[in-house]
């Protein structure tokens, strides 16, 4: 009998493949973020303004692949260099109304996206998958050693 991660591993790859959460070549402009883009907003929101190594921690990514994103960002208007707030030597990146005014239709859409795929749900079912879903997701961060901030 297969252990039950090998069903687990396979319905995470079908859910993966649904394309339901991000749309494909997203545009700010459409209102639509690409999936990189949307995880960097959704981190700087929760924890506030972030410097390039700030971000390389949160993300375990290299300092060139957070530049090209930040750049990317920045062209399109969705986050913004400044100072540290704190005084430090470090710029940071802090998202700007239209960065949150997008990420909020974003995820406007996402949960719309939710709300038809689960709509015959009942909450107490759609809570307890949350609830299994956050375990799951903070024991990957605690094995990552990289914990992700919750609003």
């Amino acid at each position: 009998m297969a252990r039950p991660t090998y069903e687990l591993e396979y319905e995470q790859m079908l859910l993966s493949r649904h394309g339901l959460v991000h749309h494909k070549g997203g545009r700010p402009e459409n209102g639509t973020l690409e999936r990189s883009a949307y995880i960097l907003l959704s981190r700087i929101r929760v924890q506030g303004p972030m410097s390039i190594g700030e971000l390389s921690d949160a993300f375990g990514l290299d300092a060139s692949t957070l530049n090209r994103q930040t750049a990317a960002a920045m062209r399109a208007g969705l986050v913004e260099r400044i100072p540290d707030p704190e005084g430090g030597m470090a710029r940071k990146f802090r998202i700007t109304d239209k960065g949150a005014r997008v990420l909020d239709e974003e995820r406007d859409h996402i949960v719309g996206s939710l709300d038809r795929v689960m709509t015959d749900w009942v909450d107490e079912d759609i809570a307890a998958f949350t609830t299994y879903l956050r375990r799951f997701n903070m024991d990957i961060e605690r094995l990552g050693g990289r914990p992700w901030p919750r609003p």
